[in-house]
């Protein structure tokens, strides 16, 4: 625990009196103070001027980041017959239907990303209470309840991120690995960025990017200037 101690605080002594920077500076400082054995995840943290418990001002959605996650994503689909074919020859890790719906059920969740053709949907509708919280209810809002289950899985495994705001008009996600090289880092964070900016809700009122604040899995935070992230996008 004390050398843990050190390290984050040779860390805040690094970042101290650092705010808004670009997203290069960050990413460099970040990487540059990366003390520990494992390939950390660069983390994104937004704050929007949301409130999330109205539904007009919920932010949700997807991006594919341009240079993936660098996470293994493992994928569970339910379907049946030929889609559930399509889904084990696209990579699908776990597929299955009332059988898949029951291991869930015992408390056996062993996937990031849960995709449903629409007639399944009754099934995986009883896993509300268990899959809503995990935030891996497929929801045809960002293509997880769909027909087309090979370009879905294979989005999945190409390094696509769902976001949703959580309370607080929060939206996290991890955006890359720090071995990734500075660019692209950079270039995965402007894309989600982006992806954020353009699923704005038509309730959101007054400033929506109120602050992006870029960490490592063990680092402290450093925030990043809202225009410099958005620079490049459309």
């Amino acid at each position: 625990m004390a050398k843990l101690a050190k390290r984050t605080v040779a860390a805040r002594e690094a970042f101290a009196g650092k705010e808004d920077v670009t997203v290069e500076e960050a990413v460099a400082l970040i990487k540059s103070n990366s003390k520990v054995k494992f390939d950390e995840t660069m983390e994104i943290a937004m704050n929007l001027g949301v409130d999330p418990r109205h539904a007009d001002q919920m932010v949700r959605g997807v991006v594919g980041l341009p240079n993936g996650t660098g996470k293994t994503m493992r994928v569970a689909v339910f379907a049946r017959g030929p889609k559930a074919e399509e889904a084990e020859k696209a990579g699908a890790d776990i597929v299955g239907a009332e059988d898949l719906m029951e291991t869930v059920q015992s408390g056996k969740i062993e996937f990031d990303r849960c995709i449903a053709t629409p007639d399944m949907m009754p099934i995986v509708g009883r896993l509300g209470k268990v899959l809503g919280p995990r935030n891996l209810m497929p929801n045809p809002k960002v293509g997880t309840v769909t027909m087309d289950i090979k370009e879905a899985v294979e989005a999945a495994k190409g390094g696509q991120v769902q976001f949703k705001a959580e309370k607080g008009g929060v939206v996290h996600a991890g955006v890359g690995k720090l071995s990734f090289d500075e660019a692209k880092l950079a270039e995965n964070i402007r894309a989600f960025v982006g992806a954020v900016a353009k699923a704005k809700p038509a309730g959101a009122k007054g400033t929506y990017m109120k602050k992006i604040n870029l960490s490592s899995t063990m680092g402290p935070g450093i925030s990043v200037a809202v225009d410099d992230a958005m620079t490049g996008q459309a």
